[in-house]
């Protein structure tokens, strides 16, 4: 398996050999895979799963052992989107709107677009989640990633800019890592991108390096009619500043959508 900058695997720890009492199956070892809910699961024979999937078994088994192993993949997928254990839990539901209007919109906004992803998908669709530190726009757009891998098998990342940034200086530093063409081709290749904490530094005409990268990756993901998600603090005249005057018509372009957040941060006193 290839291994990747940003998108991170699950966890796995030893736990030591175990016996399976099929016939001719015998020891084998045994480990814990970390699950995305926090738990962790421990595996099974290897061998009644390999004979489970590809011998003339048993209906049922053969069925629980598929659903297993897409189990598995999904279990995969959800991590390798980046979402830390903190925003696992969000989903639409649990973002509080306590009726205000310009809450229910920013998430109406962001469900209906991972509902209508497909649609979005083909089209190449970006959304800007624009507003102020703490109003929930990470947590509205892990639950967009959620939705997109759980319901359409799609690879999902959500990923800083910051984080964009220091991949691509390290991998100046070191020839053991991955090339900057390596990590904008990681960053191009999934199937819903999501940049968050974009504006987060000071701008420096001339000698920022931020504005012209995040253009690379926003424009190759749009020569590739890949969607982008925006996560930024500034609005829309300012944002330009951070990302380029170019990448910013990328992503109004083709009917791109923005989700406002105009009230004010919600971490004091509450989480959203």
């Amino acid at each position: 398996m290839t291994s990747s900058k940003f998108s991170p695997a699950p966890g796995e720890r030893a736990i030591g050999i175990a016996k399976c009492e099929a016939p001719g199956h015998g020891q084998y070892e045994t480990k814990q895979v970390e699950q995305f809910d926090g738990g962790w699961k421990a595996t099974e024979c290897p061998r009644c799963r390999w004979e489970a999937l590809n011998l003339q078994c048993e209906g049922s088994v053969r069925d629980a052992a598929y659903a297993e192993k897409e189990a598995e993949e999904l279990n995969r997928d959800l991590f390798a989107t980046g979402i830390t254990p903190r925003f696992r839990g969000c989903t639409f539901d649990s973002f509080i709107t306590n009726a205000e209007s310009a809450k229910v919109r920013a998430q109406s906004i962001c469900r209906r677009y991972a509902e209508e992803f497909e649609g979005h998908y083909r089209a190449g669709r970006a959304l800007m989640l624009l507003g102020e530190v703490g109003n929930g726009k990470t947590h509205l757009s892990c639950a967009i990633l959620q939705h997109v891998v759980r319901e359409y098998g799609a690879k999902g990342l959500i990923v800083t800019a910051e984080a964009i940034m220091q991949a691509v200086t390290d991998s100046f530093r070191s020839n053991a890592g991955p090339s900057k063409s390596g990590l904008l081709a990681e960053l191009a290749a999934v199937d819903l991108l999501v940049i968050d904490e974009v504006g987060m530094h000071t701008p420096r005409p001339g000698k920022d390096f931020m504005p012209s990268l995040l253009h690379e990756v926003i424009d190759r993901r749009y020569q590739l009619v890949r969607p982008t998600i925006l996560i930024s603090n500034q609005d829309r005249e300012q944002l330009p500043a951070y990302i380029g005057p170019r990448a910013m018509d990328r992503l109004r372009e083709n009917g791109g959508l923005l989700a406002p957040f105009t009230w004010s941060s919600a971490r004091v006193g509450g989480v959203v």
